[in-house]
Order: structure tokens, then C-alpha cells, then sequence
């Protein structure tokens, strides 16, 4: 086994609150984790428990424009810099 951090990059979708609940959990690896957030995240507790779990563990999340440029810029090099995607 490889003593090399990775970096996983986990892209909520679809089911926002499991992919935070997750990238939480990936923390305990002893990786670099990173979220980013397609569109825009539910306004509710649970999401705001999740939010402050991964602030906690230094876990950078970014929303990120799924229609602009940009925002598709932004998401192709994360995916290209990671070793790891999970879309979720």
C-alpha cells in the first residue's frame, strides 16, 4: 500500500446532503478531500451539519455553475488534478 496522498474529489449532484455526509466520512483517510457542489445547496439542518463537519476537518467546498464556462472550468480541473471522483 502507498504512503502517497491522494486527492478525491467528491461532486454533489444529485443527492447533496449524502455527498457531504460522505466527503466527511473520506476524512478519515488521510487524504486530500474536496467537494464541489453543483448548483446550489439545500437551506436545512441537516445540510448545515454536514457543512460545518467538513469546515471542521478543512475540507474546501465549492459550488460551482453548472451552465457557465466557468463553473465548467473550475469543475474539469478539479477532476483532472484528483485521483479519485465520486459523483453522487
Amino acid at each position: 500500500m502507498s504512503d502517497e496522498k491522494k486527492v478525491i474529489l467528491v461532486i454533489a449532484r444529485q443527492d447533496k446532503v449524502e455527498a457531504l455526509r460522505m466527503a466527511s466520512g473520506l476524512t478519515l483517510l488521510d487524504d486530500l478531500v474536496l467537494v464541489d457542489v453543483l448548483g446550489e445547496l439545500a437551506d436545512d439542518d441537516e445540510t448545515a451539519l454536514q457543512l460545518e463537519a467538513l469546515e471542521f476537518a478543512e475540507v474546501p467546498v465549492t459550488n460551482v455553475d453548472p451552465v457557465s464556462e466557468v463553473g465548467l472550468e473550475r469543475l474539469a480541473d478539479d477532476i483532472l488534478r484528483s485521483d479519485v471522483v465520486y459523483l453522487i
